[in-house]
């Protein structure tokens, strides 16, 4: 079975990115993305209302990270400390060597290649450190976005279900992505 223990918490760095430990100061950016129609339209999952939503978030962030049961990066600019995303792996199945990856970015960043430094940092400290087997990623088949970074990553489309889930009023389809190690 799969040990890990994120403490301390493993600070990732790129060229342009910082991926640190959120804090409740991350609250408000959090909640600029989090409340914002557009940018959660693929995510199934209610739109933040206030502050005490982020908090709460957050809260489960860091309540996944110290029972070792998933852990999530804010991204920040290198030589920031303001929050612009995050990427993580929320759910960890330690019996299978797996782990689903979500990640969120500020669209004023998007388009200039920070989620593709983002994810493949993670990938290897997924991979190399945490020593998963597979990485799967659950998407909207609508957002093609993600779709597009997930297949770059050689992420390959593992099944794609209809309608299996009910939110906001409506049934909703998922596809799935998975990415094995190379090890």
């Amino acid at each position: 079975m799969l040990d890990v223990n994120f403490s301390p918490f493993p600070v990732l760095s790129t060229p342009r990115l910082q991926l640190r430990q959120f804090t409740y100061d991350d609250a408000r950016d959090l909640l600029k993305l989090r409340s914002n129609a557009d940018i959660m339209q693929y995510i199934a999952r209610p739109l933040a209302k206030n502050i005490n939503d982020a908090i709460e978030l957050i809260t489960v962030i860091q309540d996944l990270l110290s029972s070792n049961n998933g852990i999530t990066w804010c991204i920040t600019l290198r030589g920031s400390n303001q929050f612009i995303g995050s990427i993580g792996f929320w759910r960890i199945e330690k019996e299978n060597y797996r782990a689903e990856i979500g990640y969120l970015l500020n669209p004023a960043r998007q388009g200039a290649g920070l989620m593709q430094e983002a994810l493949q940092t993670v990938i290897n400290y997924g991979f190399n450190v945490m020593k998963l087997h597979s990485i799967q990623a659950n998407v909207n088949p609508h957002n093609a976005a993600s779709i597009k970074l997930l297949k770059k990553n050689e992420f390959i489309q593992e099944g794609y279900f209809r309608e299996n889930h009910f939110y906001n009023e409506a049934f909703a389809d998922t596809v799935i992505y998975t990415l094995l190690t190379k090890n």
